[in-house]
């Protein structure tokens, strides 16, 4: 490495401490949130913390019954709100609706996704790709869109949530990986856009969250146990959803372009360009990878021949977020 490159380094490391500082703060007292995906997981935890923050929290879910609970449960100062985020227009009469309610939206956490069944690209069915992308990718833009002129209005904060899976290989989950990715070059555009109009954007990350979705994704499935082995210490540290939750309240308090929990990840989102270089030339020449591409396939063959197919699993986020 010449002088030249060594000093390029030093000064795009010395960069670093500048790129996690905010643009001033947001106070939640009496501001409005509007966060999808919020009746379970990580979504409820969010609204929980957000609405202890003195924030007026609409939750937005599919689920129209599991909404409901979680408003009543959170009392005062939240409001249930059904919408599918994947059906463009009831997600924007959802948006019209909370404002109409609380006068104003402050903060809008596109949080909603659903991970689908292992399978690799050669196996995979068609439509669970195309719905993993109208609700992980597709289902944001439809919550951002709508909602941006009010977040403008009030010089407002956006989340959207990617994943610590969108700096890693996507074997035998390319939907979701794929889509978190684009999730997080989405967030980076609309941080730099919204800049202009006074208002902010950040991206938020997770490794492995300890839910009921983990569990089953992970630790009950023969298959899941396999691919979480594969993930060194620390990555393979689990946060709770509450920890999760804390990680974007406080970005949103600090009006931060990029949350990432746990931390243990954040070395890898620095450096995933010369990582996944060297990561992904390992993986292709690792019989446990082969192995395990091998066994996902073949489960993906034999439920098709029974009629079970390539079942969807529906997170808010997922276990892998």
């Amino acid at each position: 490495m010449s002088l030249t490159d060594l000093l390029s380094v030093r000064k795009l490391l010395a960069a670093v401490p500048s790129v996690s500082q905010s643009a001033g703060t947001l106070d939640l007292r009496g501001k409005v949130a509007l966060i999808t995906g919020a009746a379970t997981g990580i979504g409820r935890a969010l609204a929980e913390d957000l609405h202890e923050r003195g924030a007026r929290v609409a939750i937005l879910d599919i689920d129209a019954t599991a909404a409901e609970t979680a408003a009543r449960e959170l009392g005062e100062r939240a409001l249930a709100v059904t919408a599918d985020v994947a059906d463009r227009e009831t997600v924007r009469a959802a948006v019209e609706r909370v404002h109409a309610t609380f006068g104003r939206i402050d903060v809008v956490v596109a949080n909603a996704g659903v991970v689908p069944e292992p399978a690799t690209i050669a196996t995979m069915d068609p439509a669970v790709f195309d719905r993993v992308v109208a609700i992980n990718l597709i289902g944001v833009f439809n919550t951002v869109h709508p909602a941006l002129p009010h977040i403008i209005d009030v010089g407002g904060h956006v989340v959207v949530v990617s994943s610590a899976a969108a700096f890693a290989p996507g074997m035998a989950g390319s939907p979701y990986m794929t889509t978190k990715a684009a999730v997080e070059q989405f967030g980076r555009a609309l941080r730099v856009e919204l800049a202009a109009a006074g208002a902010t954007a950040g991206v938020a990350y997770f490794g492995i969250v300890d839910t009921a979705m983990t569990h089953g994704t992970l630790d009950d499935d023969e298959l899941g146990r396999a691919v979480g082995e594969l993930l060194p210490w620390p990555l393979s540290r689990r946060i709770s959803a509450r920890e999760a939750a804390a990680s974007v309240a406080e970005g949103i308090v600090r009006r931060a372009p990029r949350t990432i929990a746990p931390i243990q990840w954040e070395p890898y989102a620095l450096l995933r360009g010369a990582i996944n270089v060297v990561l992904d030339d390992r993986l292709t020449r690792d019989a446990r990878v082969a192995d395990l591409i091998r066994r996902v396939e073949q489960r993906v063959i034999a439920r098709r021949a029974v009629g079970d197919g390539s079942r969807e699993r529906t997170v808010t986020p997922s276990a892998v977020e």
